[in-house]
């Protein structure tokens, strides 16, 4: 099999992002939508909408359950919110995926999953929502919503390579019935596996990270830091991929980007606060200063 490209500042260099040009409008850098939390854990969404708008994104918004919406708008007044019905036990309702078709229409990036739980309820709700998400928006499915992915491989193969899955290697193993130490021991052939039967990009996390894509590409990011590992981390790596989709970056591309982003901000915070402790939020005002840095000489 073909080795595993390294996805280092060369890579970013020889793969750049979209141009944005001076006199771009918030519309021009695309619309970015979040779906997820619930009414005991509204916070994820505010990581993942502030990195979305750090990495450049134009415009967001962020649908929850009604009891969340208000505080969620309070913390994050750059965002429209929506608020969705919830069910007893305070997740959001699989009816919900009516609710969000007319904004799915109008986005460019989707971010689905963050603070949901893995239920019956959130397979429904996460069918519901590809069912009415047109192909060319480029999705993706994070926490939750990648345990509900395991049944949708055909719904999600239709959307022709513009979905990433960004799975540590616990869910991984969900989401192929394989164990956990079978994905450590290979786990670019899994990537691999998994992005050519789904026909989507996929983020496999770790210590060593591999994005994969359907037609076979790979890059192996080595750039992260044990400081990583810590709640949270996650919702905000899945932003910065959605606010560089959005900003029309491809999605390999966006995967790709994303994660050496996240990485970079890491290892910054584990040199100037310590190795372990530091905050994912605190990963958000570095990214905007971080783009540029491959870029420079």
């Amino acid at each position: 099999m073909t080795p595993a490209d390294p996805l280092d500042v060369e890579w970013l260099r020889a793969h750049p992002l979209p141009t944005l040009e001076s006199d771009s409008d918030k519309n021009s850098r695309g619309r970015v939508l979040v779906v997820g939390g619930a009414e005991f854990v509204p916070g994820a969404l505010r990581l993942t909408g502030e990195a979305a708008l750090r990495a450049g994104a134009g415009k967001l918004q962020m649908a929850t359950v009604r009891s969340a919406a208000m505080s969620l708008g309070v913390l994050v007044p750059e965002a429209a919110m929506i608020a969705l019905p919830a069910q007893e036990d305070g997740e959001i309702a699989a009816g919900a995926a009516d609710r969000l078709a007319p904004l799915l229409a109008r986005c460019d990036a989707l971010v689905l999953g963050p603070g949901m739980n893995v239920s019956a309820q959130t397979d429904d709700l996460v069918a519901g929502v590809l069912a009415v998400t047109e192909a060319h928006v480029t999705t993706i499915l994070d926490a939750a919503a990648l345990t509900s992915a395991r049944e949708l491989q055909s719904l999600i193969a239709r959307h022709e390579g513009h979905i990433i899955l960004t799975p540590h290697h616990g869910e991984m193993a969900i989401l192929t019935g394989q164990s956990a130490e079978a994905i450590a021991a290979d786990p670019a052939a899994i990537a691999r596996r998994v992005a050519r039967d789904f026909q989507a990009i996929v983020v496999l996390k770790g210590d060593r990270s591999v994005i994969a894509g359907p037609d076979g590409a790979c890059l192996l990011h080595e750039g992260g830091c044990v400081g990583l590992a810590t709640g949270g981390s996650g919702d905000v790596l899945a932003g910065i991929i959605g606010g560089l989709a959005a900003r029309g970056a491809e999605p390999l591309w966006a995967a790709a980007w994303g994660s050496w982003l996240h990485g970079r901000a890491g290892r910054e915070l584990a040199r100037t606060v310590g190795p372990i402790g530091f905050l994912a939020r605190e990963l958000l005002p570095l990214i905007p200063s971080l783009l540029e840095e491959p870029g420079r000489s």
